[in-house]
């Protein structure tokens, strides 16, 4: 591995290496090393972190109590040299390594991101299952905004106006954007991202950027890498790239939707159809643990208080657990495919996710299902806003609850690994608490 890690270095001549670990937000942390102490670090383990990098809010501040080891131990990073890729945003040679991190007696550390959904991978695996997922970013381009209580506005493009209106799908809508898409496009190509298409979202300067299918593991690694190429690419001209699950009043919400189905390693079929393409028990099963599980593991799907003004009803986003066929008013959409393409869409959770957790998340609750044989509700074939049941929290402390209480989840995502995340969550929603709003000003400052 060293011998592998060292040439690749030398051909591109690196000059420095980020050693990059997701923390619970998604937030990537972790050091830059010159290239030989870098490999140096591979053959002595000495590329270290504190462990207290996962209880960290989205501020940046810690949960009172603290929750972990107040002696903030150190936990040893191994890079995971298959994530080895160039960082193609500086000037100078630099790369890029996603690292995993064990104690110092050589376990995972069971709340790491990375380890959740190795954890979840491997019950997958146990079963001779191997789940394939591809995903499906959204995101908006919006004008340098930097007063925090200004709202923000779409960027000028290319013909120098703010563009108004819903484009959706628009070709020249996009190419509006085409100098900032085009470096995106180069970043990824030199990072070994693999994307697909690209189309114009409803809102103003709102993108969807496609994925190829393939490895959850790989895909969650390729969604860090693009979150911080494309804003490196807004950044060099003079626009913000935001993942807020809902960054414009009145406007369309971006989501990841994840197109998730199952393979049998044996065979290489995928399970979800059979022989004459027709739907199988497990397929449905993996459906209703999407169901019975997915309003639980919420946390993992709209982790921040902004997520849930995205799950609006008649907003292009979901609000219930319901499922059906060709259908995008539900949660849970199964598009039309041939027997080796059947899949169902989880359209619920937020961009402003954490990719690891929430590919963690989906794939484990329809591991639950496939594992209990539960059986789905009937498909939906009409507007499922108009529909009842099987609805989703609207706002993070019931997420947090629900979570709380699932024996299921905790034992399928680690329970340690739970009681942080709400722990952290709460710390957060928290924190928002004490935040006044403009609407609270506009409306209750003279009335009340």
């Amino acid at each position: 591995m060293t011998a592998d890690a060292a040439k690749w270095l030398k051909t591109h001549r690196i000059d420095d290496v980020e050693c990059m670990v997701p923390d619970l937000t998604g937030i990537a942390r972790g050091k830059i090393l010159p290239r030989e102490r870098f490999l140096a670090s591979l053959k002595s383990a000495s590329l270290r972190l504190p462990q207290d990098i996962f209880y960290q809010t989205v501020t940046g501040e810690y949960p009172e109590p603290f929750p972990g080891d107040p002696t903030s131990p150190d936990m040893i990073l191994n890079p995971d040299i298959s994530t080895l890729r160039l960082v193609p945003w500086y000037e100078e040679p630099t790369a890029q390594v996603i690292c995993d991190c064990v104690t110092r007696d050589g376990k995972p550390v069971g709340v790491a991101p990375r380890q959740v959904l190795a954890r979840v991978l491997d019950l997958y695996a146990e079963r001779n299952w191997k789940p394939v997922i591809a995903p499906e970013l959204e995101f908006y381009l919006v004008a340098t905004n930097t007063d925090p209580d200004y709202p923000l506005e779409p960027p000028e493009g290319r013909s120098g106006r703010q563009e108004a209106g819903s484009q959706a799908y628009g070709i020249d809508a996009v190419n509006e954007f085409d100098h900032v898409m085009d470096d995106l496009y180069s970043f990824c190509e030199a990072a070994g991202v693999g994307v697909d298409t690209l189309i114009h979202e409803s809102g103003p300067a709102q993108l969807e950027i496609n994925f190829h299918h393939g490895d959850p593991m790989a895909l969650a690694d390729q969604v860090l890498v693009f979150k911080r190429a494309t804003r490196e690419a807004a950044l060099r001209h003079k626009v913000y790239a935001t993942f807020m699950a809902k960054p414009i009043e009145g406007e369309a919400g971006s989501a990841m939707h994840v197109h998730q189905s199952v393979v049998d390693t044996k065979t290489g079929r995928n399970v979800f159809a059979d022989t004459k393409g027709r739907d199988t028990k497990l397929f449905h099963a993996h459906i209703a643990g999407l169901q019975h599980y997915l309003a639980a593991a919420m946390p993992l799907f709209a982790p921040n208080v902004n997520s849930y003004r995205r799950l609006r009803a008649d907003s292009d986003a979901p609000i219930n657990t319901h499922w059906g066929y060709e259908n995008r008013t539900v949660g849970l959409r199964v598009p039309e495919s041939d027997r080796a393409g059947r899949r169902v869409e989880n359209r619920v959770a937020g961009v402003d996710v954490n990719p690891y957790l929430a590919i963690a998340g989906t794939l484990a609750c329809g591991y639950l299902g496939m594992i209990e044989k539960l059986e789905p509700g009937k498909p939906q074939t009409g507007d499922a806003y108009r529909a009842k049941g099987q609805g989703l929290p609207s706002h993070l402390p019931d997420a947090l609850t629900r979570l709380g209480r699932c024996k299921p989840l905790r034992e399928v995502l680690g329970s340690d690994f739970v009681d942080l995340l709400i722990s952290v969550k709460h710390t957060e929603f928290n924190q928002y608490q004490d935040v006044i709003s403009p609407w609270e000003r506009e409306h209750l400052l003279l009335n009340v």
